[in-house]
């Protein structure tokens, strides 16, 4: 058996499998993300720890002994100071941590092809951008032994070893993805410590083995491999089979996000969409990330006072168009296309006519067109996008999904993958087990994705021009502007 530990932003999941894929137990448990000043985003990686515990234990049950690989996921971009036997010296830094908006000035005075080489935006809550401010703020900068990604300070907890991986790595703005490794140049140009940056290896590989205190505490036999796992999105890719070109992934949470593989290294000049390795050796994904989706949805519906129920009956009892309201759902700043934390949410064009119903119809809209330009700044970086798996797909709202395949213009496919990212940590420790010849050879342990929607709208052209036209007016209307 096969035990893949996620550690997400708000919660972690354990997830115990068969080598044929069948999950056989599963837990999550979840931790707060604290912000002791407006706009930070930490957590105490103890409480990772005592949480993964507690799930480890619930879903390997009386099965311990059986467990033959552990493997790893978790969230991406953070970054935990400690000391070299994993003890943090602070609370660790989230992704959506944005304290680190001055530093990124650090970035823009490198040259350009420095700043190409790592392929993605300049952006806050990336590990570089976090200890720039560390460095000019903290203590614990200095005394630190290493500066780990999440799921790599786990890793060094459970085994003792220390280790850091291409999919996890190549999202910290400190990779170089063309030479396939940290950048010393750009580490020694911005003035950072290189000697923190943990050593690479492959995300499938054996990073270290069980500890027997870490045994102790997930319920397990000490000894056995622990693969080097990978970031959440790579492993999710993993787990539920989105490995080749051509299969574009859609999912639809708090954000949005599109995910395309890729079997060459291909960098979007205008840098607006993001570039990572795969959990596989010798593959990307690109992905356009969009942080306003089921977040702004449900704020608008708590504003509105409806249930879910009432949201999409009153929503969908409207036209396409909404009657000329529009709705622009920045509520919490935008990444692509538009790289704009300031950027700011909006109803337009309100008339006496319109209803609670034309409000909620028009944040579902505006919600889809905005993951629109995601998708449209990722074909004109050159990603082909013929269809869509919908990640989650069979528990959206059927009528919520027509609107998105008509937005879209997207055939959308339900792409079925349970706690995806866990169960590809647990298939990548399958892989340094030994138990697969290779990653693909994981395809086959996935169900087909079937179709759930197919474009039969073209009414919502008018209204996506004029939904792009509004963001350009409003921009700068933010307070401070």
């Amino acid at each position: 058996m096969l035990l893949g530990l996620d550690l997400g932003t708000g919660s972690c999941k354990a997830l115990l499998m068969d080598p044929e894929g069948r999950v056989l137990g599963q837990a999550s448990r979840p931790y707060p993300v604290v912000s002791p000043h407006p706009g930070w985003a930490e957590t105490d990686p103890q409480e990772w720890w005592q949480a993964v515990g507690a799930a480890a234990l619930e879903a390997v049950g009386h099965r311990g002994a059986e467990v033959q690989a552990l493997g790893l996921s978790g969230q991406m971009h953070g970054v935990v100071l400690s000391r070299a036997d994993g003890t943090p010296l602070r609370n660790a830094i989230l992704w959506a941590d944005r304290r680190s908006g001055e530093k990124l000035l650090f970035y823009r005075l490198l040259e350009p092809e420095l700043l190409r080489r790592l392929g993605n935006p300049i952006t806050t809550g990336m590990a570089g951008a976090s200890l720039l401010w560390l460095r000019d703020h903290e203590l614990a900068y200095w005394q630190a032994d290493w500066a780990l990604q999440p799921k790599d300070w786990l890793r060094l907890r459970l085994t003792g070893t220390v280790a850091a991986e291409p999919s996890d790595a190549s999202a910290t703005l400190l990779y170089d993805l063309e030479a396939n490794g940290w950048s010393g140049e750009l580490v020694e140009r911005l003035g950072l410590r290189p000697e923190v940056l943990a050593p690479l290896q492959p995300s499938g590989s054996v990073a270290g083995e069980l500890g027997v205190e870490a045994a102790r505490h997930l319920g397990l036999r000490s000894g056995i491999p622990v693969a080097a796992g990978a970031g959440d999105t790579a492993a999710a890719m993993l787990g539920s089979g989105l490995l080749r070109p051509g299969a574009v992934q859609l999912s639809v949470g708090s954000g949005a996000q599109i995910v395309a593989p890729a079997t060459r290294l291909q960098i979007d000049p205008t840098l607006r969409t993001h570039l990572y390795r795969a959990a596989v050796p010798g593959r990307w994904y690109s992905m356009a990330a969009m942080q306003n989706a089921g977040l702004v949805l449900e704020w608008v519906r708590n504003l509105l006072g409806l249930s879910w129920e009432q949201a999409y009956a009153e929503a969908f009892s409207v036209g396409a168009g909404c009657e000329g309201l529009s709705f622009l759902p920045y509520l919490n700043g935008e990444r692509t296309p538009h790289l704009d934390p300031k950027a700011r949410g909006a109803w337009a064009g309100l008339g006496l006519s319109h209803t609670r119903a034309h409000l909620m119809r028009a944040a579902f809209e505006g919600v889809a067109y905005a993951i629109r330009q995601g998708m449209e700044a990722l074909e004109s970086a050159g990603t082909v996008i013929p269809e869509l798996r919908l990640a989650g797909g069979g528990t959206l709202d059927p009528r919520w999904r027509q609107l998105l395949a008509d937005v879209l213009g997207k055939r959308l496919l339900a792409a079925e993958a349970e706690a995806a990212s866990a169960k590809g940590a647990a298939l990548l420790g399958g892989l340094a087990l030994g138990l697969y010849p290779d990653a693909e050879s994981l395809v086959s342990l996935n169900q087909e994705a079937r179709e759930v929607a197919e474009p039969s709208s073209t009414l919502y052209e008018e209204s996506y021009r004029r939904f792009g036209r509004l963001y350009l007016e409003l921009k700068g209307w933010e307070p401070g502007s």
